[in-house]
């Protein structure tokens, strides 16, 4: 169906009026358009499979293309270094999610491989991810409460886990055919079966996203709501690591609240605290951000960043294993790491129901933060990414890795930084760094089995220093816009001091509900003219403005809908001084004492109401009211009522009401419910492109000049 041909004159100062035509739109049914999409779809050619293909494994595309005399020492350089802190944060990081090292270095060696395979970003980091991690190990520790398993401290820490060693007799066993597993499990078996049903979901989630194209999901969620959880989540994963920096036993706490409750239970049992626990907290913390602190003075003069978390875990496992620390001083440690690879398992479905729900924010924010990367630095480095294929990447990093007794994952700032900052030109890196991990794999991980705890936590909370300095940047933020910062500090609370996941949907919601409050009340204005311009501004934020004789230019700075539709007439009536309402019945009440014959007593025996008719001036000093809508993005049904209402009431007064600066969707949507009368034969009288247009109009028609009404 063709739309409708309209012409919207214009009048510019003193050059002749034209006529401006709209463009005629052939207009495809639905119906035809999902027949051509699945006809394109569904159709199988070699080169339709070719390109399929190719689009979803990217490497396919640009690994021809490689050149290795250009490429190969920066990713080389790269990949070393990436793989030399995952070994360090994966073992650290298993903290958080509540599991042994063991998965964490599973999680980091597939996660490389399979988006060296699917991605479409050359510098980002994908892996084991602090944020994630913590998400995973509160869904981990309330399974394991609700399962029955003592979640005070770990007392097999040092066992080895059940698929090496099934006769550990430090092992719970526990019955799990309910939740469809045959043979008795134990708390790790029962932990890792939680974390992959997890992921396994996480990553169907961002799959199903990225094939009903649902990536404009991550819009909503701001930068001040991504920043403020990132944050209040830090906090959160600080309060996890105090029991561990000083060696203390303390229940986990669950459910909301876990920040306060799990402070409260620190300072109850501080007296416990481990001695050698804290000396080694104090010398390693001391040493990391000395370090962190120098690389960062001294970046520019360091090619490569300084290895320091793995001096310090090599420093204090050697000190530990042969100053015999856990045997003489009872220091809480690692424990063994088993080598190589266990057999492939699938997820377990018949769990999935009871996590279903924690799937959907770790989907969420796994793909917001890897998204934002890439654009990141696919801008910086001048290439692009394909969101979608990002989309699908980031799912496949946890569906797959999900059968190989591995957890969530996403791309992560700081490593991405590290990557990108060591010489990183392609995802040939992320190979490099799997087979680091697999190095540590296959034969260096039983040597971090004197490994004090709390050394892995200090590597956490060092690395938390980013986001912690988020802080000082508040009275800066603030400065810049209030409401950001006011959404800020609601997410960190909230995600602190409630919960990681709800604290990411109060910030969404209250991040909505500001632009909502925005929209509902926003600026308005009386505008007056550029002296000897066609041009009009804020009369209250310029100087030398002249007012236009007999008229009021009104503008709305936000769309008109049902929320501001009473704040638009309001500001309109306040602004202009005049209710056309309240104007209208005066003037009927005054016709009807003159009737009565009281003429030259109309104020006197007047009540109350009828005193308060009266501060309306009898002579209006404006014959005109313009209306700016460039700021008008879109009417809803209330909005279009509200300017039909108010046309009528002003013109029952013989005021003329006139629109300015309309877009396209606005004057449909007028032309649809009858505004410009039928056949839209009054539109070249109320509709102008430019205020300048409407002013000329009315000086025109004498409506400025004289005072006379239409």
């Amino acid at each position: 169906m063709e739309s409708q041909t309209e012409a919207i004159k214009m009048d510019i100062g003193p050059s002749p009026s034209f006529l401006m035509e709209r463009k005629v739109h052939i207009q495809i049914s639905g119906r035809q358009i999902i027949k051509t999409k699945l006809r394109k779809s569904c159709s199988c050619t070699t080169k339709r499979l070719k390109n399929i293909v190719m689009n979803f494994f990217p490497v396919l595309q640009w690994l021809p293309k490689y050149h290795c005399r250009e490429y190969i020492w920066g990713d080389i350089m790269s990949g070393v270094v990436i793989g030399i802190i995952l070994v360090p944060q994966a073992i650290a990081y298993s903290l958080l999610a509540g599991l042994k090292p063991i998965y964490s270095l599973y999680t980091s060696f597939f996660a490389n491989i399979i988006y060296f395979l699917m991605g479409t970003s050359r510098h980002v980091s994908v892996g084991i991810f602090s944020l994630l991690s913590l998400m995973v190990g509160q869904v981990v520790d309330r399974e394991l409460l609700l399962a029955g398993f003592d979640l005070n401290d770990d007392d097999d820490a040092i066992s080895n886990s059940y698929e090496w060693n099934g006769n550990n007799s430090n092992v719970t066993p526990f019955n799990l055919t309910l939740e469809g597993l045959s043979a008795e499990c134990g708390k790790e078996c029962y932990a890792i079966g939680v974390a992959t049903a997890l992921t396994f979901l996480a990553g169907v989630y961002q799959v199903l996203m990225g094939v009903f194209r649902l990536g404009f999901v991550s819009i909503y969620l701001s930068e001040s709501v991504l920043d403020g959880f990132a944050t209040g989540a830090s906090l959160t994963i600080l309060t996890a690591q105090v029991k561990y920096l000083i060696g203390i036993k303390i229940p986990r706490s669950q459910g909301h609240g876990i920040f306060l409750t799990t402070w409260i239970n620190i300072f109850q049992n501080i007296s416990q605290a481990n001695l050698c626990d804290v000396i080694t907290s104090v010398v390693c913390i001391v040493v990391l951000v000395a370090a962190k602190e120098l690389g960062d003075r001294y970046k520019h003069k360091l090619k490569i960043p300084l290895p320091t978390e793995l001096v310090v875990i090599v420093v204090a496992t050697l000190v530990s294993h042969y100053g015999k620390l856990n045997e003489v001083y009872s220091s809480s440690v690692s424990g063994a790491i088993p080598t190589g690879f266990i057999p492939p398992q699938l997820p377990n479905f018949n769990m999935m129901h009871r996590v279903a729900l924690d799937a959907v924010p770790l989907a969420i924010v796994g793909f917001a933060f890897t998204i934002s990367l890439s654009e990141m630095f696919a801008k910086k480095y001048a290439y692009t990414v394909r969101a979608n294929q990002e989309m699908f990447a980031i799912g496949f990093c946890n569906i797959i890795p999900s059968f190989f007794h591995c957890f969530a994952t996403s791309a992560a700032l700081a490593k991405t930084l590290v990557k990108s900052s060591t010489g990183c030109q392609t995802q040939v890196s992320s190979v490099i760094s799997a087979v680091v991990v697999l190095l540590v794999l296959l034969f260096l991980a039983p040597l971090f089995y004197s490994l004090q705890k709390c050394v892995l936590a200090c590597i956490i909370i060092v690395s938390l220093r980013g986001a912690l300095r988020k802080f000082r940047d508040v009275p800066q933020r603030y400065h810049m816009n209030k409401v950001d910062t006011l959404v800020w500090c609601v997410t960190v609370f909230s995600s602190a001091l409630i919960s990681t996941e709800m604290g990411l949907l109060i910030g969404v919601l209250f991040s909505m509900l500001c632009i909502v409050v925005r929209t509902q009340r926003p600026r308005t204005a009386l505008l007056g003219q550029i002296q000897s311009t066609a041009f009009y501004e804020d009369d209250w934020e310029y100087e030398s403005l002249c007012p236009v004789p007999n008229a009021k230019i009104f503008r709305f700075e936000a769309p008109l809908y049902y929320a501001n539709k009473d704040f638009f007439l309001k500001s309109l009536y306040r602004m202009t001084g005049l209710d056309p309402t309240l104007e209208a019945a005066k003037r009927k009440k005054n016709e009807k004492k003159q009737k009565e014959g009281n003429r030259g007593t109309i104020v006197k025996g007047l009540d109350q109401a009828d005193t308060a008719l009266h501060l309306v001036p009898n002579q209006v000093d404006f014959q005109t009211i313009i209306i700016d809508c460039s700021s008008v993005t879109f009417l809803d049904t209330a909005g279009i009522i509200t300017l039909k209402e108010i046309l009528n009431d002003y013109t029952e007064l013989k005021i003329a009401v006139l629109l300015a600066c309309c877009n396209p969707s606005v004057i449909d949507s007028l032309k649809r419910a009858g505004y410009f009368g039928k056949d839209c034969k009054k539109m070249h009288e109320l509709l102008f492109y430019s205020i300048h247009g409407a002013v000329q109009f009315a000086r025109g028609r004498k409506l400025l000049a004289d005072g006379s009404a239409v």
